[in-house]
């Protein structure tokens, strides 16, 4: 798994092409202030260990966020981290076990659409925790 860690003082998105054809049809236009983002791609080879990446992804964001003080995540897939690439089911489903977890202790997480190309809109600060890349 590899993950992009961004923190945003402004971040916003919009849907433009769906790539993904069995999955919802959505139209959306957001945008966030002072949040963590986490650009997610899970590969193929973590299929076997997705509890265990589960477990590791979410440590990774409590600690960005404490470090960034911001209570606020987007779960964000982007898959050209890496040429390996997990089925988008399990993706989707790893996503959702996150975004649930992290709900439970009192976050707010939030998940850009899946399997869409999106306009994107950031502002991130210049500081040493505004960009941290992990290989987990």
């Amino acid at each position: 798994m590899k993950i992009l860690l961004l923190y945003a003082t402004e971040f916003g998105y919009k849907t433009t092409i769906k790539t993904l054809l069995d999955f919802p049809d959505i139209e959306e236009d957001k945008s966030y202030k002072e949040i963590q983002l986490a650009f997610i791609q899970v590969e193929k080879e973590d299929e076997e260990n997705i509890i265990p990446l589960e477990k590791k992804l979410i440590k990774n964001l409590k600690w960005i966020v404490k470090k960034n003080s911001t209570n606020k995540i987007v779960l964000h897939s982007f898959a050209h981290l890496s040429e390996s690439k997990a089925d988008p089911v399990v993706t989707k489903e790893f996503f959702n076990a996150v975004e649930k977890r992290l709900s439970n202790s009192g976050f707010e997480v939030f998940q850009t659409p899946f399997g869409y190309f999106l306009d994107l809109k950031l502002e991130a600060p210049g500081f040493s925790t505004a960009r941290v890349f992990k290989s987990i």
